[in-house]
């Protein structure tokens, strides 16, 4: 009884810790930047005149946004039109729910039209941070290249990733993700944050979760993903940024 109140004590004050943290780095904006740039400027912008500036667009019927970040050389953002909170919300998880790893899969092409370069699809990385590695409360999925020691190790180790969650044999930046791959060229149909919270350990610890969906041409030359994920825990310095596995310079785009 002791221990299993020290553990919960200990959980607490990690997750506490974590917090601070996120709210005090980041893009040093309010954490309703976001929300603030997409409700108020760019879905009027749609509505009234068809310009969605400072967005790059503004899809009202599927309720998403894509907005060019200030951070990175080609990196982009799609912010739903809706009031989400982050990874943890539960409309994520219902049946109607809208694609919005899809739509961000999609909009990809705008990197390359900004590098003028034709990215390929193992170059290619999604991400939503956790509560604790965040610094917006609007849910916004980063869309970027993925560095190369990423891309190098998930190729290394492609046969060691299943169809069913499991930790990966080596870490990524220092922590141990979760990996599984996904059978489908555009993630149409795919919900990744119900597949993630099917996860027995995960099923009442959202909001430490973050997700990585990176971009894989598998060994018999089919196209797919591979999903990562990791649980914030401040006791191991991990706040749950799966945006650490992104590249913000882009370096793939100019490696031989």
């Amino acid at each position: 009884m002791v221990k299993h109140w020290i553990g919960n004590r200990a959980l607490a004050l990690s997750m506490g810790l974590l917090a601070g943290c996120a709210s005090s780095t980041g893009m040093g904006l309010k954490s309703d930047a976001l929300w603030h740039i997409v409700h108020d400027r760019c879905v009027p912008g749609q509505e009234h005149s068809g310009n969605p500036r400072p967005c790059v667009s503004v899809d009202l019927k599927d309720g998403y946004a894509v907005l060019k970040d200030k951070v990175g050389v080609a990196q982009y953002l799609l912010i739903p039109t809706a009031a989400i909170s982050g990874i943890e919300s539960p409309t994520l998880l219902e049946k109607t729910a809208p694609e919005y790893w899809r739509y961000a899969w999609e909009a990809r092409d705008l990197m390359s039209q900004h590098l003028r370069r034709k990215l390929r699809r193992d170059e290619i990385a999604l991400a939503v941070n956790s509560a604790y590695g965040r610094s917006q409360n609007q849910l916004h999925i980063h869309i970027d290249c993925i560095s190369l020691e990423t891309r190098s190790a998930l190729l290394d180790h492609l046969s060691a990733i299943g169809t069913d969650w499991a930790a990966l044999p080596i870490k990524l930046n220092g922590h141990t993700y979760r990996a599984r791959r996904i059978y489908s060229k555009d993630l149409r149909n795919v919900n990744p944050f119900l597949l993630l919270a099917q996860e027995h350990e995960v099923q009442n610890n959202m909001r430490a979760q973050t997700l990585v969906i990176v971009g894989v041409k598998f060994e018999n030359g089919s196209e797919g993903f591979i999903l990562l994920a990791d649980t914030a825990n401040w006791l191991h310095g991990d706040r749950g940024s799966g945006e650490e596995l992104l590249d913000h310079s882009c370096a793939v785009a100019i490696a031989p």
